[in-house]
């Protein structure tokens, strides 16, 4: 594990963005591991800058995503490939049919849980993946639970996760209730992993999953057992380690 401990939000989303650079310069075909939420905002619009300087080329990246809202089509406004599209996708030169979430309206969510299962394994994994951290502890939507669940599956999204996510909706109702996300082991298996953490409501959570017990009632606490972990944090969000 490696803690980058940064000023606050910008300096957070610059210095995770270069990680993202080295990563695309390096290796021009990368699979890209990816998040969506306010914690990783900063890192897209750092990467669109680095773009339009002429300093990255997506033409041969793929991406996978974390996650989506069952129920929402991808063209709503709160949808996580609408989310992607309006911040990342539509501003670089990535191509769409290299772009890949789960399906929200698939008729068959088991299905769609498997075929985005298999798309990742066929991709042997991100090379690197982007996370940033749920109040309760969640990465993706795995929630805390009993077990860590391992593959891609559709999930009940825990109370607190809704309430969070409330403020992106005109109220709470809104809100959708379940989700396809990655399963544990899909992330795990990216070579790299980057959580983004900014602010004080974050360091308690913060503490407990980087120092705390590894168990499924802290989803994020199995990323201790990764061999190349890296966390961009602000002071704010890592006040009670340091």
């Amino acid at each position: 594990m490696r803690i980058i401990r940064t000023k606050d939000y910008r300096e957070m989303s610059e210095k995770a963005a270069d990680i993202f650079c080295s990563q695309i310069v390096s290796k021009p075909d990368s699979v890209l591991g990816l998040a969506t939420g306010s914690s990783v905002l900063g890192l897209y619009e750092a990467l669109v800058k680095i773009y339009r300087n002429g300093d990255l080329d997506f033409s041969e990246i793929k991406t996978v995503n974390l996650d989506e809202y069952i129920g929402l089509d991808g063209k709503s406004d709160q949808s996580y490939r609408y989310y992607m599209n309006v911040n990342l996708f539509s501003h670089v030169n990535i191509k769409p049919e290299n772009t890949n979430l789960p399906d929200g309206l698939a008729k068959d969510i088991d299905e769609e849980c498997k075929r985005y299962n298999d798309l990742i394994e066929s991709f042997g994994g991100a090379d690197v993946q982007l996370l940033g951290l749920g109040n309760n502890g969640h990465i993706g939507f795995n929630e805390p639970g009993d077990v860590f669940v391992k593959e891609t599956h559709a999930i009940d999204l825990d109370e607190s996760t809704i309430t969070a996510n409330a403020r992106f909706f005109e109220n709470e109702s809104l809100v959708p209730k379940r989700a396809i996300t990655m399963g544990v082991q899909n992330i795990m298996q990216a070579k790299q992993i980057v959580m983004c953490v900014s602010g004080i409501k974050k360091a308690k959570i913060l503490k407990e999953v980087l120092f705390g017990d590894i168990t499924p009632k802290v989803p994020g606490s199995i990323l201790q057992l990764h061999p190349d972990f890296i966390v961009v944090a602000d002071e704010e969000a890592l006040s009670s380690i340091y």
